[in-house]
């Protein structure tokens, strides 16, 4: 049927999936969406990103008014915990964000169909349809844009109740006398740090023997330390072993990576947050000779072309930083490639931001990148605890890292733990993108008081001249 002929279907309705849906209709071309929940916005939208953030923003809200507040002279008494309210503005948002999704689609005359897909051949896709039925679709491209799913743990089996992944510690309906998270990464401390901040005791246990794996390494020991203040407790370099359930919480052997030695952690509630893998069950990649690496991502060319002509791939599915704006990224990049214009998209360039107070965020090298590949570089600093904005606000907490090469001065990496370092890293990664040399960022005029100002003072200083500090 003609209903059912399309030069794009595009199956995944996460970040990479719509966005990419909707660039191709805006080249013209005719497209589909095809996503297994029916819900577009994917993981992200429904139960990550963006669900993680309405917590992670209410529970700083409510630590303010415990805490901060009566230093501003505003007196608050009795402040009360109300978690069913608190998830049901998160799903307030996540609802309201999902209905502007399938709008930007509708609006776009993008076809969006609820079902399970596979790539029966090329140019051809079978749906199980979530209302019922078979609908097979007939498209000049298909793009699989499928994202991940949390990885599991070897003796550690997740029933979303009392072991649990991240969706499931987005939706806990008390909260934990004793969280344990295993994995020090992104999600672990944000999700650590929600719960720790609405009164679990919570501990964390990484494999290796930092936090933030991939991040700098100068600012994951500091954030380190200011979330050890705010009451985390880390564990590092120890091993999850097993872990058993019964009615009075979870029993977990943990054992140190540098002798063996196993003690007994004991939890009402584990998150198990130690990555992610891709998503593409069901898809029919191995039958229809879609090429994978030893880690199950599928392969793809410079255009995100897989293995078999007239499939491509882009997001978490495929190499790469697995975050939700390089799936964007990627997804613009393919589409337009496909119309014969200019796509790519630089990995160095992406920028990493935990969602912790205050923020951790990076782009480009880290310093010790830089000493593996024997380059020779410069490093400027600034302290938040020295700019005025932040004295204001009381978010004094971290500095800023700018990293430079030491004949060019041109800008390799930058690194931010400090308020706002998720909005802040933007001008850096415009930086790197334009080739701007640490100098450029110096003379750039930052307006004052503004948290932005102390990237202006770390490129300064990269030169040994900054003003205030």
């Amino acid at each position: 049927m003609a209903d059912d002929r399309f030069d794009l279907v595009v199956i995944g309705g996460g970040p990479g999936g719509y966005v990419a849906a909707i660039r191709a209709a805006q080249l013209g071309m005719r497209t589909a969406c095809v996503d297994k929940r029916g819900l577009f916005g994917g993981t992200c939208l429904h139960v990550g990103c963006i669900p993680s953030k309405a917590l992670l923003h209410s529970s700083e809200r409510y630590a303010a008014a415990q805490h901060e507040l009566a230093d501003h002279g505003i007196r608050v008494e009795g402040v009360a915990l109300d978690l069913e309210r608190m998830m049901e503005r998160k799903r307030e948002k996540v609802a309201e964000l999902a209905r502007g999704t399938a709008f930007l689609l509708e609006k776009n005359k993008v076809a969006m169909i609820a079902g399970a897909a596979r790539i029966a051949a090329p140019g051809r896709i079978e749906v199980e349809q979530n209302g019922g039925g078979l609908r097979t679709l007939e498209a000049q491209r298909i793009l699989i844009a499928t994202g991940s799913e949390s990885a599991p743990l070897a003796g550690v089996p997740i029933d979303e109740k009392r072991i649990v992944s991240s969706t499931g510690a987005l939706e806990l309906e008390r909260v934990p006398e004793k969280l344990l998270v295993v994995g020090a990464g992104a999600i672990g401390l944000e999700l650590g740090s929600v719960w720790s901040r609405l009164g679990a005791q919570v501990t964390v246990v990484e494999f290796l023997d930092r936090i933030l794996p991939g991040m700098d390494g100068e600012i994951a020991k500091q954030t380190q330390r200011v979330l050890a203040r705010q009451g985390l407790t880390f564990s590092l370099g120890r091993e999850v072993r097993r872990a058993e359930v019964s009615d009075a919480g979870v029993r977990v052997a943990v054992a140190a990576r540098a002798d063996g030695s196993e003690q007994t952690l004991a939890a009402d509630v584990v998150l198990v947050s130690i990555g992610r893998r891709p998503y593409v069950e069901g898809l029919g990649l191995e039958a229809l000779g879609v090429a994978r690496d030893a880690r199950g991502f599928i392969t793809v060319n410079e255009r995100f072309e897989t293995s078999v002509p007239g499939v491509y791939a882009i997001g978490d599915c495929v190499p790469g930083p697995m975050l939700a704006h390089k799936a964007e990224e990627e997804g613009v990049a393919c589409v337009e490639q496909m119309a014969g214009q200019a796509g790519h998209v630089d990995h160095g360039r992406v920028p990493s931001v935990v969602y912790t107070w205050p923020e951790v965020a990076g782009v480009g090298a880290t310093e010790e990148a830089l000493k593996e590949r024997g380059i020779d570089y410069r490093v400027g600093k600034f302290p938040f605890t020295a700019n005025a904005r932040a004295k204001i606000t009381g978010d004094t907490q971290g500095l800023v890292k700018i990293l430079a090469d030491a004949a060019t001065d041109r800008v390799l990496g930058v690194h931010i733990l400090g308020p706002m370092a998720g909005d802040l890293i933007a001008e850096a990664v415009s930086a790197l993108e334009f080739g701007a040399s640490a100098e450029d960022i110096a003379r750039t005029c930052h307006a004052h008081p503004a948290m932005g100002e102390t990237l202006k003072e770390a490129a300064l200083a990269v030169a040994g001249r900054s003003i205030h500090s």
